[in-house]
């Protein structure tokens, strides 16, 4: 096998670096080299004593993601007092009930302006939902999330929700925890990947803290965050969700958020019902997903500074909350009400339509939100609509509109997220009802089909894809991973001494001879020891003198791996430490070698 130069060698290693995903080893330059040595060994566990580590910092997340998760739920309690009702209170308060009559359209305004001003001065990374800036900093900048946005994002949330936004507080409360996570990640030294499970344990921690969900917000995580299902990242994830909902029992009852009456076991007939409610509620999360951004574009055009959208925003949403007061605020209550069908036909169309205009036309001004509450709000009522009218039209289909409103509600979400896993045992988990969770199953399928077969993007990945970045959609095996050096390595390998000279090895060089032409030799001593390695175009710089022993072109120790050495950490030392290829050598004799492994190789390899 010829290889060419050191330059190819290293192109062919950038391209299998991103055709899979970064293990993220603690090798790096400043290593002696018996730590970067053994780096490379093969791990006899799946875990070791940094997963433990790297566990106990996730619990520490968590716990102050929960008390950041219960503080913001207190300020936005606060906020929503102060602004409809002008008392100061921490207490549970909904905007619906508020008396201020046509005034009510300029409070929204006020905090939409207050949060403008933040984002202007403070950090324009509180805009939005928070849950795609998250999936950016993990994708391109190494799971760092600025501090200040640890306080700013909680902070403008609550102007936002308490002002009458018709936002869900989980978002903010994910980016939240994901911020402290990352914060944590980088006072303490850790890997890129250390920091991202970091991230993802405080995301799942804030989710868990509000809804008391710690599965589906463990879900969630791998599902949006993780990009990965490995012991490694899911065991301080799943460790953080538990501690979250410890500390949320210390502050608040144990009761489902959503409380149902028993649910039937549903027929054959009222199973494919539930299933067509999810496609159909699907094909309404395309469009809810395309409206939202065509609203923001929209918004772009403005002859004003993005500063002033949330405030235009924000004035549509006081209007609309003038003609319906319940399209205010997080609006916990009306899924509730929703899932029990308590409200007519045409409060239910009327409401779930006006909540979908207000909330679009905020989340597309650009302020800061979540989308959680409203995909529920409006899934759960289409969902409610569609098993009424099957019910009316078919009596004996058993089919229950509150079991409909339940797969309405996370058919939304799994339609516009394709969190499809984490929306099913979601509703599971704020109701506790397991004759649920097969219309749940089916439903959610049902609308994760949909959206992969008609939308390339969803809500929660469409901006960042604007930006040139691209989203992990499926997750397979690493075949770096798994596969060993031995397998791949070249052993037929000619070896140049290192007492031989510069002049002697290029007339070699240029003579054309069998394996002259290769881009790079392993320097062996007397005593056949591996010394080095030296490319062909180090021999022939034209600055080195003729009569020059290659002992003396050797200024980078050997790097070598052995046989059963993976070749994703064979990937991670090239392209950390910048070397084109790798001595592999025999691991009880360490000096014996046993080929070379080059970034050609590696390509090769991924593409078989």
């Amino acid at each position: 096998m010829t290889r060419r130069d050191t330059d190819s060698d290293a192109a062919a290693l950038r391209q299998v670096e991103l055709a899979s995903t970064t293990e993220g080893l603690p090798v790096s330059p400043s290593m002696g080299p018996a730590l970067q040595t053994a780096s490379v060994r093969a791990r006899a566990t799946l875990v070791d004593r940094r997963v433990a580590f790297i566990a106990l910092l996730a619990v520490m997340v968590a716990v102050l993601g929960a008390f950041a998760a219960e503080i913001l739920v207190r300020l936005i309690h606060l906020v929503t007092d102060i602004a409809f009702y002008g008392r100061f209170s921490l207490q549970l308060s909904s905007p619906a009930d508020n008396h201020l009559g046509a005034w009510v359209i300029g409070v929204p305004v006020i905090g939409a302006v207050l949060v403008g001003l933040m984002a202007r001065y403070g950090s324009e990374g509180i805009r939005g939902h928070g849950i795609p800036e998250a999936m950016e900093r993990v994708l391109m900048h190494q799971s760092r999330i600025p501090p200040r946005l640890t306080f700013l994002k909680p902070i403008s949330a609550a102007l936002s929700i308490g002002t009458g936004g018709p936002f869900g507080a989980e978002g903010p409360i994910i980016a939240t925890g994901g911020a402290m996570g990352s914060l944590i990640g980088q006072l303490v030294t850790v890997t890129a990947t250390e920091r991202k499970t970091l991230l993802a344990a405080g995301a799942a921690a804030g989710m868990t803290a509000t809804f008391g969900t710690p599965v589906s917000a463990v879900l969630l995580a791998i599902e949006l965050l993780l990009f990965e299902f490995r012991p490694r990242s899911l065991i301080p994830v799943a460790l953080a969700s538990v501690t979250a909902t410890a500390m949320r029992f210390a502050f608040r009852d144990t009761y489902p958020m959503f409380q149902l009456p028993p649910i039937a076991q549903p027929g054959l007939l009222a199973m494919m019902i539930y299933v067509l409610v999810g496609v159909l509620v699907g094909c309404a999360s395309i469009g809810v997903t395309r409206s939202v951004y065509l609203v923001e574009d929209l918004f772009a055009k403005l002859p004003l500074h993005w500063m002033w959208w949330p405030a235009v925003g924000a004035l549509a949403v006081g209007i609309i909350g003038y003609i319906c007061p319940r399209t205010l605020g997080v609006g916990y209550e009306n899924i509730s009400a929703l899932l029990g069908n308590n409200w007519t036909v045409a409060f239910v169309l009327a409401m779930g339509c006006l909540k979908f205009l207000s909330w679009s036309i905020a989340l597309g001004s650009g302020t800061s939100g979540g989308t959680l509450a409203p995909l529920f709000t409006i899934g759960s009522a289409l969902g409610l609509l569609i098993g009424r009218g099957a019910a009316d039209i078919l009596p004996q289909c058993g089919v229950d509109p509150r079991v409909a409103a339940l797969v309405g509600m996370a058919a939304m979400f799994a339609g516009a997220s394709r969190a499809v896993l984490a929306s099913v045992v979601f509703a599971f988990e704020t109701t506790l009802q397991p004759m649920g969770l097969l219309p749940l199953l089916g439903g959610c399928a049902g609308a994760f089909f949909v959206s992969c077969l008609l939308m390339p993007h969803t809500i929660m990945t469409e901006k960042i894809a604007r930006r040139g970045v691209r989203v992990p959609e499926e997750y397979t095996p690493d075949f770096l991973q798994h596969a060993r050096v031995g397998a791949i390595a070249t052993r037929d390998v000619v070896t140049l001494k290192d007492s031989q000279t510069v002049a002697d090895v290029r007339l070699w060089m240029s003579s054309g001879l069998n394996g002259s032409q290769f881009g790079g030799y392993p320097i062996v001593d007397g005593d056949g020891t591996v010394v080095g390695m030296l490319a062909h175009r180090e021999i022939f710089d034209p600055a080195i003198s003729a009569t020059t022993p290659l002992r003396q072109l050797l200024h980078r120790p050997v790097r070598f791996v052995y046989p059963d050495t993976t070749l994703r950490e064979a990937m991670q030392i090239m392209t950390e430490q910048d070397y084109a290829r790798l001595a592999v050598v025999e691991r009880r004799h360490r000096g014996k070698l046993v080929g070379i492994v080059t970034g050609t190789d590696l390509l090769r390899a991924q593409t078989r």
